[in-house]
This record gives C-alpha cells, sequence and structure tokens, in this order.
C-alpha cells in the first residue's frame, strides 16, 4: 500500500491518466475518424497528452483550490 502522504501527488497522476485518456479519444476520433489503426493512434495521442496534462495539473490544482477558496464563502 502506497502511504497517504503522497495523495497529493497520485490524486493528479491518476486523474490525469484518465483524464487524457478520453480526451484524447474523443479528440482522435473526431479529427481522424474511424481508422483500421485507431488503437495505436490513439494510445500515441495518450501518451502525448499524459506527458502534458500531469504537469499542468500539478500546476493548476493548487491555482484552482484558491480559486474556488474566493469563490465561495467559509461555512
Amino acid at each position: 500500500m502506497i502511504p497517504a502522504r503522497y495523495g497529493a501527488l497520485l490524486f493528479p497522476l491518476v486523474m490525469t491518466f484518465f483524464m487524457a485518456g478520453v480526451v484524447s479519444a474523443l479528440l482522435t476520433l473526431v479529427n481522424l475518424g474511424p481508422q483500421p489503426d485507431f488503437l495505436l493512434l490513439w494510445l500515441v495521442n495518450w501518451v502525448l497528452a499524459w506527458c502534458f496534462a500531469f504537469p499542468a495539473a500539478l500546476l493548476a490544482i493548487p491555482l484552482a483550490r484558491r480559486i474556488v477558496g474566493w469563490l465561495t464563502a467559509a461555512g
């Protein structure tokens, strides 16, 4: 089992893994249509998308938390 102290890193890792997969599948399908090698094209795009999504999430999550804090009432 992974120690809880790694949760702040594991959450964006897992979240971006799934989000990059879904978005890259949709965009690959929209831009290229059904292709015989769709799975390979999608996997290549997924890896590329995830390589950008994970570091972006590490930067965006603290900023998003701050913005949500400003927009919501303490209570």
